[in-house]
């Protein structure tokens, strides 16, 4: 794995509170990796409006509000205190997605963290959003994070797929397992690898590109989950990983990956 030297964290200038999600994976990160942290503040016209909403009740009139680089000075602190590096920064912008980029044209950032949040299934569908924005357009890796803290110790899994098209030689899979295993090393986590696959016996059967109605044998389900886990094993035992936390079964990746990811109570998925 690359070596990562600098983290960029995207904070939340609407929560006032000490507690950052973003802040306390990065400071986390930072503390085993030896990297320094950048803070990122942008403000939007909808961050100030909430700042507002929150502190008018308290007020009763229009609050002048905690400034950013005041909030950044405070988050950072105690990252400052453990030794850690910390440059912040307060940007403006009605676009929280395109600042970001934008300001990773320059920013010497080799991983991205931002917090996370549920979107409905009517805004997850007909609506654009900063994750899914950044998810599409990061040009470096993206750490979307939850509220809860990692496990002690910490389980972390990679989801591959050594049936990648035009990646004949699974760089892309000894990437994924690369960067999961290393970070494992560092948190001395547990890693689990996950791979969901659709049966080749059904798909090659169907004219048109669609699936047929067919009779396809138990048998002939069982031969390729072995052929499958067999392929997923050679590449993990490359890796080291147990074959008890192979994840290997036919169905929709979209799926398969969050419910064996609860399952094994993973706290970081490398995709």
């Amino acid at each position: 794995m690359d070596r990562i030297a600098d983290i960029l964290v995207i904070v939340d200038p609407t929560i006032a509170a000490a507690e950052q999600p973003a802040i306390a994976k990065a400071h986390a990160l930072a503390t085993r990796l030896g990297a320094g942290i950048e803070l990122l503040a942008c403000d939007t016209e909808y961050s100030r409006e909430t700042r507002m909403a929150a502190e008018w009740p308290q007020t009763g009139n229009a609050p002048p509000g905690d400034t950013l680089p005041a909030m950044l000075t405070r988050w950072a602190a105690p990252l400052r205190a453990d030794g850690i590096h910390v440059e912040t920064y307060a940007i403006t912008g009605d676009s929280l997605h395109e600042s970001i980029l934008s300001w990773m044209r320059n920013s010497p950032a080799d991983l991205v963290v931002k917090d996370t949040h549920h979107h409905s299934v009517a805004k997850r569908t007909f609506m654009s959003n900063t994750d899914w924005n950044l998810i599409r357009a990061c040009p470096q890796p993206l750490l979307l994070t939850k509220p809860a803290g990692w496990g002690s110790p910490p389980v972390f899994a990679a989801a591959i797929d050594t049936g990648h098209a035009n990646d004949t030689l699974a760089a892309l899979d000894h990437r994924l397992l690369d960067v999961t295993v290393t970070l494992a090393r560092r948190f001395e986590a547990q890693v689990h690898a996950i791979h969901a696959y659709f049966p080749s016996t059904i798909a090659l059967a169907g004219p048109g590109g669609m699936p047929p109605m067919v009779d396809v044998s138990a048998q002939a389900f069982a031969a390729e989950q072995e052929h499958s886990r067999f392929r997923i094993k050679q590449l993990t035992d490359e890796y080291g990983i147990a074959a008890a936390n192979l994840h290997v079964d036919r169905g929709v990746a979209a799926q398969y990956i969050p419910r064996v990811a609860a399952e094994c109570h993973a706290d970081l998925v490398v995709m």
